[in-house]
C-alpha cells in the first residue's frame, strides 16, 4: 500500500463578494494610478445586500469617479436585477487622505508600513506554482467565461473551486484525489444537469491540459449542499482583503504581512511580496531549487528590509546561505529600487484582483519574469 500524503489548496472566482470587493478596490487604485504614478493609495471596500461601502486613505491629483467604477465593475462580473446585488445599489464614499504621519515615512523612498512578507515558486507547473492552486484557478477560470459567454446559461457569478492531491513518498504528486466545485446558479435548473456540464465542460478539459486524466479522481463533491442560488453580496457580505491564500499560493507558501488589493506600491505589503515573488521563482527558473520560500521585513520608513531569507526546504543545490548572498548581489531589495524594477506605478492591478497575483505569465508582470536566471546560475556554479 503506498504512503500517500495530503495537500488541498482552493480558489474562488471574480464573482465571490471578497472577490468584488478586491476588484473595485483595485479598480480605484488603476484609476489613481493612471492620471498620477505617485497617488498614495490604501482602499477598502464593503459589499453587502443593495450596498457598496468603499473607504480608506486616497492622496492624489486626479479625479476618480467612485460610482462609476463601482457600478462598471459589478455589471462586468455578472450581478443582474434579481440577484439581490446588482450595479443599482447603493454606493458610500467614506474616502479621506493618508495620515501625513505615514506619509512622512514614504516621501523619502521608505516602506509604508512594518511587515514580514513572502514569496515563493516550486516546481510543479511551468508558472512554477503549486500545481493544486492553479488546477483550482483554471478549473474557475474556465467556468466564469463559460458562465459569461452563456454556454452554461443557467450559472451565476459566484463560486468556488477546491482540488487535493495526493503526493507518494518522494513529494511526487500521485494523483488528484478530490475536486470539490459550488456553482452558484439559476433556480429552474437541476443538480444533475450542474454535474454533468461542470464536469465534463469545465473541469476535464482543465486536467487534460495538464495532463491528468478526469477518470483517475477518486471524488468529485459538486455543490455539495444540494443548491447554491442565493449567492454573492447578497448571500455573504464581502470585505477587500479577505482571500489572501488564494491570492498567493493556496497555502503552499507562506503569506505574511496583509493583504495586497487597494494598496499602491509604497505598501511594503503588497510591493515587497511581489518582489519575493520575483526572487523566489528566479532561484528555481536557475535550477538551485526545486523549492524556494523569500521572506523580506521592513520596517515603516525604511529604505532596505531589515532582513532576507532562503529556504529551499532541503531541495537547494547550493547551501540556503550562499543563495541569499547571490541574491543580494543581484537583486535591490530598496522600496524605491523594486518599485522601478517591476513597474508597480504603472495602472496593472485589477488584474491581480480576480485570478490571483502569481503565476501568471500571460498577464505582463514583471514580478513573473526570470529574467535573473542566467546571472543567478552563472554566479552559482
Amino acid at each position: 500500500m503506498k504512503n500517500l500524503t495530503y495537500f488541498t489548496s482552493a480558489f474562488v472566482s471574480p464573482g465571490h463578494p471578497d472577490k468584488v470587493s478586491d476588484q473595485i478596490s483595485d479598480a480605484v487604485l488603476d484609476a489613481c494610478l493612471a492620471d498620477d504614478p505617485s497617488s498614495r493609495v490604501a482602499c477598502e471596500v464593503f459589499c453587502t445586500t443593495g450596498q457598496v461601502i468603499v473607504g480608506g486613505e486616497i492622496t492624489t491629483s486626479t479625479y476618480i469617479d467612485i460610482q462609476d467604477i463601482v457600478r462598471k465593475k459589478i455589471d462586468e462580473i455578472g450581478y443582474k436585477e434579481g440577484m439581490g446585488f446588482d450595479s443599482n445599489c447603493g454606493v458610500l464614499n467614506a474616502i479621506h487622505a493618508q495620515s501625513p504621519d505615514i506619509a512622512m515615512g514614504v516621501d523619502v523612498g521608505g516602506a509604508g508600513d512594518q511587515g514580514i512578507m513572502f514569496g515563493g515558486a516550486v516546481k510543479e507547473t511551468p508558472e512554477l506554482m503549486p500545481l493544486a492552486l492553479v488546477l483550482a484557478r483554471e478549473i474557475l477560470v474556465r467556468l466564469t467565461k463559460m458562465t459569461r459567454s452563456k454556454e452554461l446559461a443557467w450559472a451565476r457569478p459566484d463560486a468556488k473551486a477546491q482540488v487535493t492531491l495526493a503526493y507518494d513518498e518522494n513529494g511526487k504528486i500521485d494523483h488528484v484525489d478530490t475536486i470539490v466545485l459550488s456553482v452558484q446558479h439559476n433556480p429552474d435548473v437541476t443538480q444533475e444537469q450542474i454535474k454533468a456540464d461542470v464536469k465534463e465542460k469545465v473541469i476535464r478539459p482543465v486536467l487534460e491540459a495538464y495532463n491528468l486524466n478526469p477518470a483517475d479522481v477518486k471524488k468529485y463533491h459538486i455543490n455539495p449542499t444540494g443548491r447554491f442560488v442565493i449567492g454573492g453580496p447578497h448571500g455573504d457580505t464581502g470585505l477587500t482583503g479577505r482571500k489572501i491564500i488564494v491570492d498567493t499560493y493556496g497555502g503552499f507558501a507562506r503569506h505574511g504581512g496583509g493583504a495586497f488589493s487597494g494598496k499602491d506600491p509604497t505598501k511594503v505589503d503588497r510591493s515587497a511580496a511581489y518582489m519575493a515573488r520575483y526572487v523566489a521563482k528566479n532561484i528555481v527558473a536557475a535550477e538551485l531549487a526545486d523549492r524556494c520560500e523569500v521572506a523580506l521585513a521592513y520596517v515603516i520608513g525604511g529604505i532596505e528590509p531589515e532582513a532576507i531569507t532562503v529556504n529551499t526546504f532541503g531541495t537547494g543545490r547550493i547551501p540556503d546561505s550562499s543563495i541569499e548572498e547571490l541574491v543580494k548581489s543581484v537583486f535591490s531589495f530598496g522600496v524605491a529600487d523594486y518599485i522601478s524594477e517591476l513597474n508597480l506605478r504603472t495602472p496593472q492591478f485589477l488584474k491581480t484582483a480576480a485570478y490571483g497575483h502569481f503565476g501568471r505569465d500571460d498577464q505582463g508582470f514583471r514580478w513573473e519574469e526570470t529574467d535573473k536566471a542566467w546571472l543567478l546560475k552563472q554566479l552559482a556554479f
